[in-house]
């Protein structure tokens, strides 16, 4: 799974590819369309980060590269990649409760806290794409 050079774009799926940890200067692109939505990506190697419409979506620290990027009332699917672990903050339902899964491999159920944030660790072997599903328990 490549870095998103051009830094966020659509798939023909309707999801959101964005993010790029190779880069050693901060980058980020406003006003981009998508679904209706606009979005707002920061990225490089020590921070991604995605907001729709002026509110926090996704973040990851170190940078990461996200692919398939999907979110619906009931959770939020994708596939992560980057050079080291990462610690992954998503914005979802306040004071809801989520089932979190990585590979396929269930991690729980997390809440979320009064923002609506739950934070979520990954760890990448050998520079292979991780798939995260976290769906509303």
């Amino acid at each position: 799974m490549p870095v998103i050079n051009e830094l966020i774009r659509s798939e023909k799926d309707g999801t959101l590819s964005f993010g790029n940890y190779t880069l050693d200067t901060k980058s980020k692109l406003s006003d981009f369309e998508h679904c209706g939505d606009t979005y707002k990506i920061k990225t490089y190697n020590e921070i991604t980060k995605l907001e729709r419409n002026g509110s926090f979506v996704y973040e990851s620290v170190p940078g990461t590269a996200v692919n398939n990027f999907m979110a619906t009332d009931t959770g939020v699917s994708f596939e992560v990649e980057g050079k080291e672990g990462a610690q992954i903050t998503l914005e979802l339902e306040e004071g809801a409760s989520y089932n979190v899964s990585i590979n396929g491999n269930s991690e729980g159920i997390t809440e979320t806290n009064m923002g609506g944030k739950i934070v979520i660790s990954v760890s990448f072997d050998d520079g292979k794409p991780v798939k995260v599903n976290v769906t509303k328990a």
